[in-house]
């Protein structure tokens, strides 16, 4: 009996390897022919898309939702970037829900030419933060003060709100504006 059991605890050790390793090593894959080069033209524009408005719109009706540490659905409440993967998983635009994930999400842009839609991320609260703590969504066009939709733990009005950069304590802890639309 006891050879029984070790063979079967060596297939099954075996199998655990196999599934942890990888299996079988994969074939090489084939060489591609390179694809000959095209131009391309971008027409960049200041103003939000269909998708964005869709998008704002949409975050705009979450206005109120309860604050929620770790929560990602509007029953249990948001924390804020449980909000942000909410409002964009909803408009299939996979994008993390962890802070410190979002700052490295689509491209950077100036927060001069920051739109709605756009991704903007902040540090913690403590005066020595460094790292990405905070994120919300723009709601503002270029050239007007800077505007965002975020899920806040502030003990005073927590929850979805709307916040300004400019004035306030958010400018001296924003970080980056990203864009992902």
């Amino acid at each position: 009996m006891r050879i029984v059991w070790l063979v079967f605890l060596g297939l099954v050790a075996g199998l655990v390897g196999w599934a942890v390793w990888g299996g079988p090593p994969a074939a090489a894959p084939e060489p591609v022919a390179p694809m000959p080069a095209k131009a391309v033209a971008y027409v960049i524009s200041n103003k939000a898309t269909p998708r964005a408005d869709s998008i704002v719109a949409f975050a705009l009706r979450q206005l109120g939702t309860n604050y929620c540490y770790a929560g990602s659905t509007p029953e249990t409440g948001f924390d804020c970037s449980g909000f942000v993967n909410y409002v964009f998983a909803r408009h299939k635009v996979p994008v993390p829900h962890s802070t410190a994930l979002l700052i490295d999400v689509g491209r950077p842009v100036p927060r001069t030419q920051a739109r709605p839609g756009d991704i903007i991320v902040f540090t913690g609260t403590a005066q020595t933060a460094t790292t990405p703590g905070h994120a919300g969504i723009v709601l503002s066009q270029p050239g007007e003060p800077l505007r965002f939709i975020h899920s806040s733990s502030a003990r005073r009005e927590s929850g979805v709100k709307i916040s300004q950069v400019e004035g306030t304590d958010y400018e001296r802890r924003f970080m980056q504006v990203r864009r992902v639309l």
